[in-house]
């Protein structure tokens, strides 16, 4: 795909190459990354449970929460990934680096152990019975 700003690249943009690498991407983050796996199943059993109440506005603050997290725990594994393959020796800089990818991931972490907590409750609450 040809890059607009640096003009490298092969010519040439189509939606489905790129709907294809967003998929590969995802892939990889699921079967390699457990932090994105085990997110991704505790919030499609949240999602289910409000699908299934009919609960909307709880569904859609749910996905929101978790798309956040999910890309905050790939940008951070992205980021360790590249800083590995820059320096694979122990750096401070990279360390620091590192650190900051971290703590973004445990701020997006905390506000979907959040949502999911209060949202699991309100859905848990309106079950018949």
């Amino acid at each position: 795909m040809r890059h607009k700003f640096l003009g490298t690249g092969e010519p040439g943009w189509h939606p489905l190459r790129k709907i294809a690498t967003v998929l590969s991407g995802l892939r990889y983050a699921v079967v390699y990354d457990f932090s994105v796996a085990y997110k991704l199943v505790l919030s499609a059993v949240v999602l289910a449970a409000a699908f299934a109440l009919r609960a909307w506005v709880d569904l859609l603050l749910i996905l929101v929460a978790t798309a956040f997290v999910l890309a905050a725990e790939m940008m951070n594994t992205a980021i360790e990934a590249l800083c590995d393959f820059v320096e694979p020796r122990h750096d401070e800089r990279i360390k620091v680096v590192k650190d900051v990818a971290a703590a973004a991931v445990g701020v997006a972490i905390l506000a979907w152990i959040i949502v999911l907590a209060v949202e699991a409750g309100r859905l848990w609450s309106a079950l018949p019975g």
